[in-house]
C-alpha cells in the first residue's frame, strides 16, 4: 500500500454513511488536512432552520482536494468505503479537481491482442491495472482489428460485429464499459485525435446502402462530457488510413489514400473557430513509402512540436509546421520498419515522446523507451523503461495504443 493510500485511510476509514464529517483547516502545500469525526452522537436539526447546502458543497470539494492526490489506480479502493465517495468517483469531481490542481498524469493503454483485455500502465510501467472486458458476445469482435482512442477520462473503441461497427466507451471513474452511443456515419481506418473532452474522427471506410467500402472525407466529433456525436464541414480529400493530431490549437488531417487507394502526402488542418478546412500540399512529401500495406503516418505532438517516424529508415523528424519541412533527428531504438509501421506504438506521453516496438536484437524482444525530445538536437536521447510490473508482458505485435490523461 502507499503512503498516500495510508494517510487516506487513517483520515477518512472511519467514515459511516449516516455520519456527516467535518473537514478541517484547508490543506496547504506543507499542512496536511485533517479530518476531525464530529456527529456521532444523534442529532436533531432544528425545523425552522433553513438546511445549508454550502457546507456540505464545501465539504464535498475538501474530500476530492485530498483523493485528488492519490494515484488514480487507488481509486478503486476507495469506492468501498461508502456511498459518498462512490458518488464523488462517479461524479468526476475528483478528475476535475486534479486537472486545476495541475495532478493529469498521463497512462498509457495497450492491447495486446485478439480476446486479452486493455491494461493500463502508469506513465512508468511500474503499475498496472487490466481493464474489464469488454461486454461484447460476439466472436467478430474480439477477433478483427479496432481502432481505439482517448477523450477525457473516455477510452473509446470502435470494431465490428457481425452486424456492423460498433462503439464502446470505457468510463475510468466507474470502472465499466458501456456500448455506444453509435457514430453518426459508422466507419473505420479514419484520423482521429482528441482534446480535452473532444475527438475528432476524419474520413475512413464507410458502406454505402449496396454493401461496398467507400472512402470519404466527412467528418464527426463525439463530446465526452454530452457523450452525443456532431457531423461538421467535411475535409478537401476523401481519404483512408490517414493520422490525426491536435496541433496549436488546429485538429490536422495527414497522409492516408484516397478512393483510387493512392497514398497522399498533403494533409489539412481544421480551424474550428472559422469551421473551415485549409489543405497543406507535399506536407508528407519526402516520407518514403515501400509497401502499399504501409501503416498510417506515426505522429506525435509534444509541447506544439509534430514529430513523425519515418518507419523505412527508423527515423525520428519533426515538421516545420512554417517552412512546411522536416528535419532528421536520428534513428531509433527500434525496428520500426519490421512490419512497415504496423505493430508498435509511437505517442507523446505529456512532454515525452513513448516508443514501443521490437529490438534490433537477434532474439526481437518488444522493448519500452521515451524521450524528452529537443528540435534543435539532432540525435535524441532514448532511454529505455524497464517493465516492473509483476505479471506484465508485451508481445511482439501491439495492436492497440493510446495515451489518457487522467
Amino acid at each position: 500500500m502507499s503512503k498516500e493510500m495510508a494517510k487516506i485511510n487513517r483520515d477518512v476509514l472511519m467514515l459511516r454513511e449516516d455520519q456527516a464529517p467535518i473537514v478541517g483547516a484547508s490543506l496547504s502545500q506543507s499542512e496536511p488536512r485533517k479530518i476531525s469525526m464530529v456527529g456521532i452522537k444523534p442529532h436533531i436539526p432544528d425545523s425552522n432552520v433553513k438546511p445549508c447546502s454550502d457546507s456540505d458543497e464545501e465539504e464535498k470539494g475538501e474530500i476530492a482536494e485530498i483523493i485528488a492526490r492519490l494515484p488514480c489506480f487507488e481509486y478503486w479502493k476507495l469506492q468501498f468505503l461508502n456511498k459518498k465517495f462512490l458518488q464523488l468517483l462517479k461524479s468526476c469531481e475528483i478528475f476535475r479537481v486534479r486537472q486545476e490542481m495541475g495532478l493529469v498524469k498521463p497512462y498509457v493503454i495497450l492491447h495486446l491482442g485478439a480476446v486479452s483485455n486493455w491494461e493500463m500502465f502508469d506513465k512508468d510501467f511500474k503499475t498496472f491495472r487490466t481493464l474489464p472486458k469488454v461486454p461484447s458476445s460476439d466472436y467478430c469482435f474480439f477477433h478483427s482489428d479496432k481502432e481505439t482512442v482517448s477523450v477525457g477520462t473516455q477510452l473509446i473503441v470502435i470494431g465490428r460485429e457481425i452486424d456492423g461497427i460498433v462503439v464502446f466507451r470505457y468510463e475510468l471513474e466507474n470502472h465499466k464499459w458501456f456500448k455506444g452511443p453509435s457514430m453518426i456515419t459508422p466507419r473505420a481506418m479514419y484520423g482521429s485525435a482528441s482534446h480535452g473532452k473532444t475527438v475528432f474522427f476524419a474520413g475512413s471506410i464507410k458502406m454505402d446502402e449496396n454493401g461496398n467500402p467507400v472512402v470519404v472525407q466527412n467528418v464527426e466529433k463525439y463530446n465526452a462530457d454530452t457523450k452525443r456525436w456532431t457531423m461538421i464541414k467535411g475535409m478537401h480529400k476523401a481519404r483512408k488510413f490517414s493520422s490525426g493530431c491536435f496541433l496549436r490549437g488546429k485538429f490536422y488531417v495527414l497522409g492516408g489514400r484516397d478512393d483510387n487507394d493512392k497514398h497522399l502526402t498533403c494533409g489539412e488542418s481544421y480551424d474550428e473557430t472559422t469551421n473551415s478546412w485549409e489543405l497543406i500540399p507535399d506536407m508528407l512529401k519526402d516520407m518514403t513509402v515501400i509497401a502499399d500495406s504501409q501503416s498510417p503516418p506515426l505522429i506525435a505532438v509534444v509541447d506544439d512540436n509534430l514529430y513523425m517516424l519515418e518507419t523505412s529508415f527508423n527515423e525520428l523528424r519533426v515538421y516545420d509546421i512554417n517552412k512546411n519541412i522536416r528535419k532528421k533527428l536520428g534513428v531509433v531504438p527500434v525496428s520500426a520498419n519490421a512490419a512497415f509501421g504496423w505493430g508498435m506504438a509511437f505517442k507523446s506521453k505529456g512532454d515525452r515522446l513513448l516508443l514501443i516496438g521490437t529490438s534490433d536484437s537477434w532474439h526481437r524482444k518488444t522493448v519500452v523507451h521515451s524521450c524528452r525530445p529537443s528540435p534543435g538536437v539532432e540525435e535524441q536521447h532514448w532511454e529505455e523503461i524497464k517493465l516492473w510490473c509483476v505479471g506484465a508482458e508485451l508481445p511482439q505485435f501491439i495492436h492497440n495504443c493510446c495515451v489518457m490523461l487522467a
